[in-house]
């Protein structure tokens, strides 16, 4: 069974003040260590680093340097893989949100499980409730 993360959890396991750090950083570790494969969007990837590094949302952002190589020690495993669009992406997307009305914040929620819908990963790691929207998906939150 593969899955994938979404950028929260992601941003909890960097931000040392978040009531959640320890319980993401752990989660992050388990996906580290076992050889399960899991899926990032390069949307994801560049959300983690535009919010990681904003010193108006995180109490001590992160470096880019620091970021990015939190990003590569993921891309580094063999067991990572990486999601960009593909030709009849934007189908996808249309049929994903035609089931699910999608306007303002949910817009990247809806691009991200397009994406994993297009490449058949229906297992995605968040704390954002949001994604129990979309009826395909198996929405699991490692921080509960």
């Amino acid at each position: 069974m593969s899955f994938a993360l979404d950028v929260n959890i992601l941003l909890y396991a960097s931000d040392e003040s978040s009531p959640y750090f320890e319980k993401a950083k752990s989660f992050i570790e388990s996906c580290i260590i076992q050889q399960e494969v899991f899926y990032l969007g390069w949307a994801t990837v560049m959300s983690y680093l535009r919010i990681s590094t904003h010193p108006s949302i995180f109490d001590h952002p992160l470096s880019p340097d620091e970021a990015m190589g939190n990003i590569e020690t993921l891309m580094n495993l063999p067991h990572a893989r990486f999601l960009s669009e593909e030709e009849r992406f934007w189908e996808v997307y249309r049929a994903t949100t035609g089931e699910v009305p999608t306007r303002g914040n949910l817009v990247p929620d809806a691009h991200l499980v397009a994406l994993l819908r297009h490449h058949g990963v229906k297992t995605l790691y968040t704390h954002d409730r949001d994604f129990l929207k979309f009826s395909f998906l198996n929405v699991r939150d490692p921080l509960l």
